[in-house]
């Protein structure tokens, strides 16, 4: 079933033609269905500017739609962001907090998750930062950071670095049961593995589009439990927040009731309809094969990756695992085995001071062949 999968999203990719594309943690490439409805969109604001806008404001409900199905939500959940960026600045913005409150985090998120909640301590708002010292975080460590005036732990679904996949049930249990919500930071995993904001009760999460989902830069979504509505303040309102919407000689706020009122001005609307082509395509293949798929390829790369001799520094244990793999090989330089790579035609990242590969469900043991060729190649 899995081979299935990675063949059908194989005939999407037209980057599978020229590269072995190991680099969906940073920047994915896009799918064939995506550049046919930015181009679409393209054309259609190239030869007849505004005209046909209706239509393309009915397209962007229907990519609201496909983006609440896809995590389990209701489409009145779901805010249609530039980022996951703007996602984290929407509750650390909007939260109301109070001064002596406290945020709790892990210290080696990735900056945009740090960053906006660093900036609350103009309220008097801590960020706890919790110390990562091996490639499973210590969640009990998490659990010791919380106290009576924690009101959001904020973790990212999968590290950027780490490739650690979370047990998002475990991270709700976690926050709420210290009284705190839980904000995910679901970007290196929104894409090729099953979640549902139902089953889980996540109280907020974002992620950009421009990685596991296929989307362009530019385009992502953002999530909070319906509940949450009246608790987070609007930030960046504009004419698009309010009920009344482009009825622009009706000025009453009166905010939308949905996250839409979040959403504030002009959208980006040809990387929104290229996303929403993604999602349909993405859907159709089901989350469960695709995380078959990813980690058939990721276990099979580390298998290959030892076999040269490589340090694998990701966990590839259970549901730990994800479509991340953070690798060394001793002796060698990163930055210029990544050189070599891209090269010869393989593409993928340093961070930390470590190579990463991060396939996606089309990559097939062929890709394989040409990492472990170049690598094998390059002498210390």
């Amino acid at each position: 079933m899995t081979q299935n999968t990675s063949e059908r999203l194989r005939e999407q990719m037209p980057v599978a033609r020229r590269w072995a594309y190991f680099d969906h943690a940073a920047v994915a490439p896009m799918p064939q269905a995506a550049h046919d409805a930015l181009a679409e969109w393209l054309a259609d604001v190239v030869e007849n500017g505004d005209v046909h806008w209706p239509r393309w404001s009915e397209r962007l409900e229907q990519v609201r739609q496909r983006a609440a199905q896809f995590i389990g939500a209701q489409p009145a959940e779901i805010a249609l962001v530039r980022n996951t960026t703007e996602g984290i600045n929407l509750v650390a913005e909007g939260f109301p907090w109070q001064p002596g409150d406290n945020v709790v985090t892990l210290a080696d998120e990735f900056p945009s998750n740090l960053y906006p909640w660093m900036q609350l301590q103009r309220l008097g708002v801590e960020t706890r930062r919790v110390a990562v010292t091996a490639a499973k975080p210590d969640l009990s460590a998490v659990v010791a950071a919380c106290d009576s005036r924690t009101r959001l732990v904020s973790i990212s679904w999968v590290g950027y670095a780490s490739g650690w996949r979370h047990d998002l049930a475990e991270l709700c249990e976690l926050a709420h049961g210290r009284g705190a919500l839980l904000f995910v930071d679901a970007i290196q995993g929104l894409g090729v593995f099953p979640i549902d904001v139902q089953a889980t009760p996540i109280d907020f999460l974002a992620a950009d589009g421009h990685k596991w989902l296929l989307g362009p830069e530019g385009a992502g979504v953002f999530y909070l439990r319906r509940e949450h509505l009246g608790r987070l303040r609007p930030v960046g309102v504009g004419w698009n927040s309010v009920r009344q919407g482009a009825d622009f000689g009706r000025i009453e706020l009166e905010f939308k009731d949905s996250a839409a009122r979040y959403e504030g001005g002009t959208y980006n609307v040809g990387g929104l309809v290229a996303l929403g082509a993604s999602l349909e395509l993405l859907a159709a293949l089901g989350a469960e094969a695709l995380a078959a798929s990813v980690l058939e390829i990721t276990d099979l790369a580390c298998a290959r990756l030892q076999s040269l001799g490589a340090t694998i520094f990701s966990c590839r244990q259970g549901e730990h695992r994800s479509g991340i793999v953070s690798f060394g090989l001793p002796g060698r330089s990163p930055v210029e085995l990544r050189k070599r790579c891209l090269a010869a035609g393989v593409a993928l990242s340093c961070r930390g001071g470590r190579l990463r590969i991060s396939p996606h469900a089309y990559n097939q043991p062929a890709d394989v062949d040409r990492l472990i060729a170049v690598l094998a190649g390059a002498h210390p």
